[in-house]
């Protein structure tokens, strides 16, 4: 059953009951479900559907090209030598169908392209010069590699320029989302424990599919990636595997950034990794980026080039901290409750999930008309200039020249300002104000769980975020 994506549902089905043909592109990273949602809005009825391979030659990818073709009942006299010739018989597969509206859909099309393998000219020779020019054709193409889906198809500097006619980034599901997900499961969990879980998993809907009735949040987490055979305890080498040929200089970028909480400049992530500075280090970043694993910002008061590369990605987040080194305990995460390690985790983590929810931040704020950057931040003491050093959770830096100064704190209860947290939140404004100068005004802002214990100290955060708040859309 297909719950929330009502705007992705639109666009296609818009794309089909047109009046002239049709070229949409669908991306977003693995288990994202691209393509559960195209196979839910056609009712699992295509015209003709391929999947790539995930490894194969190009003469392996056009022999199950063929296949795909015999399934739609289409025969070859000899087989194609090359993708221009199998595209001829996906034209002939086209002009033989009595169907109204022609639908297309080629899933994993990242995977076709091998070296040299010329796929990209072949599609557009297909949409150029026989699809575009008829009226009953709907082209879907679909890759988990979002990177190759923008350089090599939506930003087509060649024949496909301006050629698609719809695209649809699939983004992760929020708090909400997840909840009314979890609902139509008919599974009963609280707004705390679908938080622990989102802490994990993200919001990737194929991750929310393994939880079962039943079973507690942690025995569900023990089965789902500690137990012997445990469904998700090879998926961290497979995710990065099934989206980047020769992912080991990825991994390398990805646990290297994990190793610091507000991420890293290029240089700093040069010299603690060991990777070269090059053109391909650039292509790489941006290619983790594109995917949804990392996150480039620009730092406030830094300059463009020395913007900040952090990991974001939350099942990456809980396996280098917790599943790396094969923990061998079955109930390892039952076991894990109240260690100060997952407590710690749980601080960053909550963190990480704050950054998804900018929106409902701002909305809870009522700020969301109001442009803003986004950033982590820290400064070095600099006593010649009144700085005192600090660390910063979120800054949000707002248009109408104010800043709203983040504090995250993850608490099982109401989070309690004490007279040393209060210190020490009166040291990062002092910081900030240097930083930003006379322009902009400080707002001391808190996100926590469940809120805060009034004292002699509370009135320091005029305003608070709570877990409830993250949930309203």
């Amino acid at each position: 059953m297909l719950i929330e994506r009502k705007k992705e549902t639109e666009i296609l089905k818009n794309a089909l009951n047109a009046k002239e043909s049709r070229f949409v592109a669908v991306y977003g990273r693995r288990r994202i479900g691209k393509t559960f949602l195209i196979r839910e809005v056609f009712g699992y009825r295509f015209t003709f559907q391929h999947a790539g391979l995930s490894r194969g030659t190009m003469k392996d990818q056009i022999f199950e090209f063929v296949s795909s073709l015999k399934d739609s009942g289409y025969k070859f006299e000899k087989p194609p030598k090359n993708w221009l010739e199998a595209f001829e018989g996906l034209k002939d597969v086209i002009r033989n169908s009595n169907e109204k509206k022609k639908v297309i859909f080629i899933d994993e099309l990242s995977w076709m392209d091998t070296p040299k393998s010329n796929l990209i000219s072949a599609i557009e020779n297909f949409w150029n010069g026989f699809a575009s020019a008829r009226k009953d054709v709907l082209l879907i193409i679909c890759a988990s590699a979002t990177s190759w889906m923008i350089s090599e198809v939506i930003h087509n500097k060649g024949g496909l320029y301006h050629r698609l006619t719809d695209q649809i980034h699939l983004s992760s599901f929020s708090l909400k989302e997840c909840e009314t997900y979890i609902e139509s499961m008919g599974l009963t969990m609280n707004r705390e424990q679908i938080l622990q879980y989102y802490m994990i998993f993200g919001g990737i809907p194929y991750y929310w599919s393994f939880i079962k009735k039943g079973f507690s949040l942690a025995q569900n987490i023990d089965n789902i990636l500690f137990a012997k055979e445990a469904p998700l305890k090879d998926e961290y080498e497979y995710l990065y595997a099934s989206i980047f040929k020769n992912p080991e200089v990825y991994l390398n970028i990805i646990e290297t950034l994990g190793t610091k909480k507000v991420g890293m400049t290029r240089e700093e992530l040069i010299e603690a990794s060991g990777i070269v500075n090059s053109g391909d280090l650039s292509k790489k970043l941006n290619e983790l980026e594109n995917c949804g694993f990392i996150r480039k910002y620009k730092a406030f008061g830094n300059a463009k080039k020395n913007s900040v590369y952090q990991l974001i990605d939350c099942f990456t987040l809980f396996y280098l901290r917790f599943l790396k080194n094969n923990p061998t305990d079955e109930h390892f995460w039952t076991n894990q409750i109240n260690e100060p390690k997952t407590n710690t985790w749980h601080g960053l983590a909550f963190e990480r999930i704050c950054f998804d929810h900018i929106e409902q931040i701002k909305s809870k704020l009522s700020i969301m008309g109001v442009n803003s950057e986004i950033c982590s931040w820290y400064c070095k003491e600099d006593l010649n200039k009144g700085i005192l050093g600090s660390q910063i959770d979120l800054l949000i830096i707002r248009k109408d020249m104010v800043i709203n100064l983040c504090e995250i704190k993850y608490s099982g209860t109401q989070f309690t300002v004490t007279k040393k947290y209060d210190e020490d939140i009166c040291k990062k404004i002092n910081d900030v104000k240097i930083q930003a100068g006379a322009r902009y005004a400080i707002f001391p802002t808190l996100i926590t769980t469940y809120g805060l214990i009034k004292n002699s100290y509370s009135d320091r955060f005029p305003s608070v975020v709570i877990l409830d708040d993250l949930f309203a859309f």
